[in-house]
């Protein structure tokens, strides 16, 4: 008799999954939607998706979803736990969402300790849009927008969100991920479950930025692509959880 050893989480959709082959976005949705199920807290999560590939994300989960402007979603989602404090919210951003346009929002969500968890998606470039220089994107690296590379004199060097966040009091849990192996998927997952304990017990702003691929706009193939994200954005992006307080320590 065949044993089951893996099976699609309660937390997605039946609705397949639309990325270009090779984005990691699928995983890192999955992992959301495992911690949601394992957590038993689907039926009372409302996900905020904002503009950009990730904005998709609406079609994926069960749970329930409300849409935001461009790097609004922090600012969207802060609304709904102050008027449903009982909900659990979450922000689901790219990048170039949560560290270009809303990073006043990020900032100001972490410093208020709004009780919300944020995932960013890290693959250091506009993905949808075209393939435009992020706030992420790495020194010399090619875009549409920074043809020759990005030169730090005229842009400045890219910028490290998670640990900007980390220096704000109120937020309590900051965590850097990867998703290009199993043991940096293990790793994420319990990054990302962790987000939403916090978020359950009620000890502030948790937040999560997950390192990504982008095949397309990086113009390389799908294992070319994870061993980019290995050798270049591994060293500059540190991995690990970059801030834990005392509080989230018992959990």
């Amino acid at each position: 008799m065949e044993k089951q050893i893996f099976k699609r989480s309660k937390g997605l959709s039946d609705v397949p999954f639309s990325f270009c082959p090779g984005c990691t976005h699928g995983i890192i949705m999955r992992l959301v939607a495992e911690a949601l199920e394992e957590l038993d807290i689907i039926e009372d999560t409302i996900g905020v998706s904002p503009v950009g590939c990730a904005g998709f994300c609406q079609n994926f989960f069960t749970c329930d979803f409300v849409g935001a402007a461009h790097g609004r979603a922090q600012a969207v989602g802060t609304g709904i736990k102050r008027s449903l404090p009982d909900k659990m919210v979450f922000t689901y951003q790219g990048d170039g969402d949560i560290a270009s346009i809303g990073t006043q929002h990020a900032i100001h969500t972490a410093a208020r300790g709004e009780k919300i968890t944020s995932i960013m998606v890290n693959n250091a470039i506009y993905g949808m849009t075209g393939g435009q220089m992020a706030p992420t994107t790495l020194e010399g690296m090619k875009t549409s927008t920074s043809p020759y590379g990005r030169d730090k004199a005229l842009t400045g060097a890219p910028v490290d969100l998670p640990k900007l966040i980390a220096n704000l009091e109120g937020a309590v849990y900051v965590a850097s991920v990867s998703v290009d192996s199993p043991k940096n998927i293990n790793e994420a997952k319990k990054a990302i479950k962790k987000a939403f304990m916090v978020q359950k017990a009620g000890l502030g702003f948790a937040f999560v930025s997950v390192l990504s691929t982008c095949p397309t706009n990086w113009g390389l193939s799908p294992a070319e692509s994870m061993k980019w994200l290995r050798d270049n954005m591994m060293p500059i992006y540190e991995l690990g959880e970059l801030k834990v307080t005392e509080e989230v320590k018992s959990l």
